[in-house]
C-alpha cells in the first residue's frame, strides 16, 4: 500500500524533466484595486505548443504533488504540456492571510501571464476546482475547457467536516527519525478517531514532511482555519463562462447536488455532469484510472 501511496502522491523521482519554480515577484503584479499575487510554486511538464496546456489545481490541505502521476501519465499521452501548482497557504507556495477565491483566481492569472501557458484547460479538485471556475468566469478567453472535481460554485457546507480534521493534525509530533512509511502509519492509527473514510486519510499524507527533523504539514493550518468561511460560501463573481465544461463528481455527491445543477447550467451554460462511482469526495485517490479516463475522454 505505501509504495503505490509513494508513487501516486508525488514522492517518487518526477520522470519528465519537470521545470520546477515560483511565480512572478510580489512586487511586480498586482494593483489598488485587487488582490495582489503571491509568486506561487509550480512544476511545469513540456510538450507541444500547439495543444492547449493543461493546469492541475489542488484541493484544500493538499498541493501539487497530489497530480503528479495523473501529470505525468496526460503529458505522456496527449503530448501537452501540464502545470501542477500549489496555492497560497499550501504546499511551497507563500502564505497569506486572504483565503479567497478571488485572490487565488489572482495568483493563477499571474502565473499563467508569467509562463504564456493561455488558453488552457483547467483541472481542479474541491477549492482548486472553485478557483478554477472562479477564474473561468473572470477571464473566459484564457480558458479552453474547464473540469470540476466534486464541487459546484454553490455553498459547500460539508467542507465544514473538512475543517475539523485540523486540530488533529496540529496535536501531531512525530520525530524526523521514522522513515516516510512508518510515519505514515502512526498518522493513519491517530486519524481513524477523526477521519473514518481512509481515501481522506491518505490524501492528507501528501502534506506530511519531514524538516529539520519533525514531520510539519505543509499548510498554513492555522490561518484556514481561521478563515474556514471562505471556502463555505457561495463564489460571488459576476460572469458566464460558455467554453466546454465539465462537472466530474461521485455518486450522490453532496459537493454537487442534482439541486445545484440549475443555477451551475447558468454560470456554465455547456456544462456536462458525470459521476464515477464508488469514489467519495477525493475521486483521484480512490479511482485515479477512472478520473484519468474521464478526463482524457473530455479532451478528445
Amino acid at each position: 500500500m505505501w509504495q503505490w501511496a509513494r508513487n501516486l502522491w508525488g514522492f517518487s523521482r518526477p520522470k519528465l524533466s519537470p521545470i520546477q519554480g515560483v511565480g512572478p515577484s510580489m512586487a511586480t503584479l498586482g494593483s489598488s484595486s485587487g488582490p495582489r499575487p503571491v509568486p506561487l510554486s509550480y512544476r511545469l511538464l513540456d510538450g507541444r505548443d500547439n495543444l492547449p496546456p493543461v493546469v492541475f489545481l489542488h484541493g484544500l490541505f493538499s498541493n501539487k504533488n497530489i497530480f503528479q502521476a495523473g501529470a505525468e501519465a496526460l503529458a505522456q499521452q496527449t503530448g501537452r504540456k501540464v502545470l501542477t501548482v500549489d496555492a497560497r497557504n499550501h504546499g511551497e507556495s507563500p502564505h497569506s492571510p486572504d483565503c479567497s477565491y478571488v485572490a487565488m483566481s489572482a495568483d493563477l492569472q499571474a502565473l499563467l501571464s508569467k509562463l504564456g501557458l493561455t488558453p488552457c484547460v483547467l483541472i481542479g479538485h474541491s477549492m482548486g476546482g472553485k478557483t478554477a471556475m472562479a477564474f473561468a468566469l473572470q477571464e473566459p478567453e484564457l480558458v479552453e475547457r474547464l473540469v470540476s472535481v466534486d464541487v459546484s460554485p454553490l455553498v459547500a457546507t460539508d467542507i465544514q467536516k473538512i475543517f475539523k480534521i485540523i486540530p488533529a493534525m496540529n496535536s501531531i509530533n512525530l520525530l524526523g527519525h521514522l522513515s516516510d512509511s512508518q510515519a505514515f502509519e502512526v498518522v493513519d492509527e491517530y486519524l481513524k478517531l477523526f477521519v473514518k473514510d481512509p481515501s481522506i486519510r491518505q490524501y492528507l499524507f501528501n502534506s506530511l514532511v519531514r524538516v529539520n527533523g519533525q514531520y510539519v504539514w505543509k499548510v498554513n493550518a492555522e490561518n484556514l482555519w481561521q478563515q474556514q468561511n471562505q471556502f463555505l460560501e457561495s463564489l460571488q463573481i459576476q460572469g458566464v463562462y460558455r467554453g466546454p465544461t465539465l462537472f466530474l463528481t461521485s455518486i450522490n455527491s453532496s459537493f454537487v447536488p442534482p439541486s445545484h445543477h440549475p443555477k451551475i447550467k447558468l454560470l456554465f451554460p455547456e456544462a456536462q455532469f458525470q459521476t464515477i462511482p464508488d469514489t467519495g469526495h477525493i475521486l483521484h485517490i480512490k479511482k485515479p484510472e477512472e478520473f484519468m479516463n474521464s478526463i482524457l475522454s473530455f479532451l478528445s
